[in-house]
């Protein structure tokens, strides 16, 4: 049963884009689609979402704020072991609390080397459709949107769904 999902932010939460001033990064966008699904879909599922990125961002701190995301890692180009970090951090005396648990979506090359361990074990993978090709050949699940566009909500709907497939509601 899915109690981790793991997103990755540009590309995924967003279009990919970075739009910047002399100052630095001006603005991100994101979808509320998305931001219903994590707000509001997953803790009825009581699924906890994480978001592990490579860049920094005040623009992300303040979105994961706003859907109660209390769970952010940036500057983390090494995903694997920051998400193996977190899933210790979750687990409880005498849990089983693993890759299997966890669902995670992204879209580029980086995120590779947590949706491989995480397929392997059984959990759940996924991406935006326009995920780069080798990120979608390791993926369960490809999203009908783009990145920024819902991508996130249509993989929150599809745990959701194998959860009720599988009779694990909550």
């Amino acid at each position: 049963m899915v109690r981790l999902l793991v997103m990755d932010v540009d590309g995924t939460l967003t279009d990919g884009k970075i739009y910047m001033s002399n100052e630095g990064e001006l603005f991100k966008t994101f979808s509320i689609k998305d931001g219903y699904g994590i707000k509001d879909m997953l803790p009825v599922h009581d699924i906890i979402p994480v978001v592990i990125t490579a860049r920094r961002s005040v623009i992300l701190e303040n979105r994961c704020r706003e859907l109660g995301i209390t769970e952010l890692y940036q500057g983390e180009r090494q995903k694997l072991d920051c998400l193996k970090k977190v899933i210790l951090k979750y687990c409880k005396a005498g849990d089983d609390h693993t890759f299997a648990d966890t669902a995670y979506i992204g879209d580029d090359i980086l995120d590779l080397q947590c949706i491989k361990s995480i397929r392997e074990a059984g959990g759940l993978t996924g991406c935006p459709a326009d995920a780069v090709q080798e990120v979608k050949d390791c993926c369960d699940y490809i999203a009908p949107h783009r990145g920024g566009d819902g991508a996130v909500r249509d993989f929150i709907e599809y745990i959701v769904g194998e959860r009720e497939r599988h009779g694990q509601e909550r």
